[in-house]
């Protein structure tokens, strides 16, 4: 079945639980584990989990009521175009594109690192170091080879790339059974101990990666033309997705604190499969913990690459970005140019090796809360401006939940500033972050002034047209 965008409308409601689900649990619970217990401990973990879970539910309230009320392509810049504009639309996408593309390409580098643990005899054919990390030619092509993949994946189309997502998923789900099974049997409280650490401090060290590990849900606003349910059940979901991912990694923070103690996370590179394997007093079973994790860099990896290509494609067709980045494949119906781009990058980040984890975490949550902010600026604005509109999921106490979002996405965005507990590094992250914005201002000056409104697209569309045109 198809609309009048051209894509495919396929994704069912188990489809669209995987994809959100699936993205937002990538690989940083495997990865990012160790780091973040022994900042917070365990318990100082699960209650950042839980607060930054709070705050994404709160956006993610918004974004249920605006993806049902504008079931479009492109999420965020549909929502702020109406609301606020065409610049702050462009703002919003801009800032959410290199979310996408930051969580694509730390899963590039995270799956090779993921490999290193099963085999680790692989590393061979040193090419450079970054920051005291060697970077080898078997490593970076396990990374390039899988973004090859899954790329090629996404351009054939979303049935396919829809139906390896609820498989991998399926698997990650059995995996974390299985983690919790062993913490349940194996695992000591005593182990847990301290189960704070740092107080505040270590807290909001943990809290700062919410962001960029809860991204993911609003990967549904952006496939919302790929989606056959009623709008009303796409915004349940969507809010039902956030739940679920917090419930996860707070029953990682525990059960891995339960069986590793702070020296064994000390020594642990993947705190989460040697929990496993200390839990199961098995390597296999770590192995098997691992396997899961894969399965999340993969489910992640192609989540991302569907919300990034589709967000560049809204852009594109506004005329925002340029028009190749709007071509709809004419066999498979997919951004096919779009995921090139995305997949692209992707490529590139293993060059960088296993540093470029970190620096893609924070100079991807920081656009990740820009973004939001925007949304839910746009959610309270439409409020107020048109409330008379079609609103099939209308979110309970709206301007309440609405501010309370916006001033907690804002608390989050202030983490990232110098002198903050978690600021942005110099150069690596403020590079990627300047670099991204300096490309961006050049699309925004040329962008035309489009005031807000119903058809503030059509408007916006016409302008850009009319000036490609005049050039």
């Amino acid at each position: 079945m198809t609309e009048e965008s051209g894509f495919l409308r396929v994704l069912g409601r188990g489809d669209v639980l995987a994809l959100a689900f699936g993205a937002m649990i990538g690989f940083g619970w495997v990865v990012l584990t160790s780091d973040f217990i022994n900042d917070a401990g365990p318990g100082g973990a699960a209650l950042a989990f839980v607060i930054g879970g709070f705050v994404v539910a709160l956006v993610g309230l918004a974004y249920a009521e605006l993806v049902a009320a504008l079931p479009h392509a492109g999420g965020e810049h549909h929502y702020a175009l109406r609301a606020l504009g065409g610049r702050a639309a462009f703002v919003a996408s801009w800032a959410m594109v290199l979310g996408y593309v930051s969580v694509a390409a730390f899963e590039a580098v995270a799956l090779p690192q993921t490999v290193l643990y099963l085999f680790p005899d692989m590393l061979a054919g040193r090419l450079w170091t970054i920051t005291g990390f060697d970077v080898h030619l078997t490593w970076v092509a396990v990374g390039v080879v899988a973004a090859a993949v899954i790329t090629a994946l996404n351009y054939v189309g979303i049935r396919a790339a829809g139906v390896f997502q609820t498989i991998a998923v399926l698997f990650l789900l059995c995996a974390g059974a299985a983690l919790l099974l062993g913490s349940l049997s194996g695992g000591s409280a005593r182990t847990m101990e301290p189960l704070f650490r740092d107080g505040a401090n270590g807290v909001v060290l943990v809290l700062v990666a919410v962001p960029f590990l809860f991204v993911g849900f609003d990967v549904i606003p952006q496939s919302a033309s790929e989606i056959r349910l009623p709008h009303r059940q796409v915004g349940r979901l969507l809010v039902i997705s956030v739940l679920c991912a917090c419930a996860w990694y707070v029953l990682i923070m525990l059960t891995v604190g339960s069986g590793l103690d702070a020296a064994g996370l000390a020594d642990s590179e993947l705190a989460s499969a040697d929990a496993m394997a200390a839990l199961w007093n098995s390597q296999a079973m770590g192995d098997v913990l691992i396997l899961g994790g894969i399965a999340g860099i993969l489910t992640s990896w192609n989540a991302f690459l569907i919300g990034g290509s589709r967000l560049l494609y809204a852009m594109a067709v506004s005329g925002m970005v340029p028009r190749w980045f709007g071509r709809l494949h004419p066999r498979f119906r997919t951004p096919s140019n779009a995921v090139l781009f995305v997949g692209g990058l992707s490529m590139v980040a293993p060059l960088f090796g296993s540093p470029m984890l970190e620096w893609l975490v924070n100079a991807g949550g920081i656009n990740i809360v820009v973004s939001y902010v925007v949304v839910v600026l746009s959610f309270l604005t439409l409020r107020r401006r048109e409330p008379g509109m079609e609103r099939p999921f209308r979110t309970p106490a709206g301007p309440a939940v609405g501010v309370t979002g916006l001033l907690l996405s804002l608390g989050l965005a202030v983490l990232y500033l110098p002198g903050m507990p978690a600021a942005l590094s110099w150069p690596s992250e403020w590079v990627i972050v300047g670099a991204w914005w300096l490309a961006g201002a050049v699309f925004l000056w040329r962008l035309p002034r489009i005031s807000p409104g119903a058809d503030a697209e059509a408007r916006l569309i016409a302008a850009t047209r009319g000036a490609a045109r005049t050039r």
